[in-house]
């Protein structure tokens, strides 16, 4: 086929992917990156994209993972010499805020401060993993091939990584209502 005649279907091509991976592609970015740099960067990979796209699976999904891994090797790159954790951590926030509330609904926030002081606990190659399989909903292959491993090296990073979060959730230390040495200085005689 001729250059004139495969330019529109590259296109189309292109179009078609940009279409289906853009919204979940800036998700992941933005969890990995500072927010205003996350535009740049899903740029900057659908550039690569453009410049790779006869390597493009044929599959919609495994597209779809051909594409992170691509914006992934870009955000190490970019982000190398800067502290692992920013550069791939999904971040959860620091200080939840707490409103008055009933018991089912203080016991979800307290469920949420623990998952996110567990979460900082994990090594980032656990919190990558989770991040993977859970707020990018890649399968185990997809996910393998967004991190330049085996599948079955996927699930047995993924696996460890949840046994690692369940450790962690199962090992914080207990909130007291009343900082121990105050609770100390009322008990004293």
């Amino acid at each position: 086929m001729s250059d004139a005649r495969r330019a529109p279907a590259r296109e189309r091509t292109f179009t078609a992917l940009y279409d289906a991976v853009y919204p979940d592609l800036l998700r992941f970015v933005q969890r990995r990156t500072h927010p205003d740099l996350a535009d740049d960067v899903v740029a900057d990979a659908f550039l690569v994209v453009w410049r790779r796209l006869d390597e493009l699976p044929r599959d919609p999904g495994d597209a779809r993972a051909w594409t992170f891994g691509i914006t992934r090797n870009l955000l190490l790159n970019t982000q190398r010499g800067e502290h692992r954790r920013r550069a791939l951590g999904v971040r959860l926030a620091d200080e939840p805020v707490v409103v008055a509330a009933t018991t089912a609904e203080t016991d979800g926030v307290v469920s949420a401060v623990d998952v996110g002081r567990a979460w900082r606990h994990l090594s980032e190659t656990h919190q990558e993993a989770l991040a993977i399989a859970a707020f990018d909903e890649l399968s185990a292959p997809q996910a393998a091939a967004v991190l330049g491993i085996s599948p079955v090296a996927f699930r047995l990073r993924l696996s460890r990584a949840r046994r690692a979060l369940r450790l962690h959730l199962d090992h914080l230390p207990q909130q007291t209502a009343v900082p121990a040495r105050i609770a100390e200085g009322l008990t004293a005689p």
